[in-house]
């Protein structure tokens, strides 16, 4: 049951591969934009097939602003980029993503990173994030919490004061909370903080209808590929919705991505 590097991003599924020509869908589909996480084929298959793409890079270190504007120059004007926040901004030092972190942090800025701390490294990578999005011409910007940041008055404290200090200029701010948070707890922050509630509709209820945005990771995991009526299901709960993103993150993503575009048509 639906419950509503300087290389170019590219999935995690291998090779890139061709489309079939015969299976492109429509850029935009009515008002939901449907895309990857990173390109799963060919830089120039892809923007003639899908109306945007996730730019996770940007999450584990942002690549250097000409490596940014040699992307936006290479997609269509109307192309659209979305982009994952620094993890310095949401993930504590210990997280195994800072693996692929390309800069030495000190013992301080270790301490001071994540949880939207009122610190200069946070802020530091907000203004990188900023910059990204700029350069890429995004318009929303996702911030994805891990698991061990959880539902606490600490938390929820550093959260509102980050999002009432930072310099939003317009943009479509989206959180991604994991673990265990209240429902209830989630859509007062979304309203207070003006955010768009980030979710895997086949996990969890958006608590932004209105503007949704869903990353679909695999019901099973990773390598998964959904089933046609799962699809069928997502794309008539979206019919009635307003404006948002749906986004494939599993092991069959461009091709889920573009069964996906049909039903979806066909709705």
């Amino acid at each position: 049951m639906v419950r509503l590097g300087d290389e170019l991003p590219v999935s995690r599924t291998g090779p890139l591969r061709s489309l079939d020509p015969d299976q492109a869908c429509n850029q935009v589909t009515g008002k939901t934009k449907i895309g990857t996480c990173g390109f799963g084929v060919a830089q120039a298959e892809y923007a003639r097939t899908f109306s945007c793409v996730e730019v996770q890079h940007t999450f584990y270190q942002p690549p250097r602003l000409t490596t940014l504007e040699r992307w936006r120059t290479e997609m269509p004007a109307d192309f659209e980029f979305t982009l994952k926040a620094w993890q310095l901004i949401t993930h504590d030092a210990k997280s195994p993503t800072y693996r692929r972190l390309k800069r030495n942090l000190s013992e301080t800025e270790k301490a001071e990173a994540g949880s939207f701390r009122a610190t200069a490294i946070v802020n530091e990578a907000w203004g990188a994030t900023l910059a990204a999005a700029k350069v890429l011409k995004a318009k929303t910007i996702l911030f994805q919490c891990p698991s061990s940041f959880k539902q606490t008055a600490e938390n929820i404290a550093r959260m509102e004061k980050f999002f009432c200090s930072i310099d939003r200029q317009d943009l479509n701010l989206c959180w991604e909370p994991r673990g265990d948070w209240n429902a209830e707890v989630v859509r007062s922050i979304c309203v207070s903080l003006e955010l768009c509630h980030v979710v895997d509709p086949f996990i969890g209820e958006t608590v932004t209808p209105d503007r949704y945005y869903f990353r679909l990771h695999g019901r099973s995991g990773w390598r998964y590929q959904y089933e046609l009526g799962e699809l069928k299901e997502l794309a008539t709960s979206l019919v009635k919705s307003k404006r948002g993103y749906v986004f494939f993150n599993n092991s069959k993503m461009t091709e889920d991505a573009l069964k996906f575009c049909k039903l979806l048509d066909e709705a």
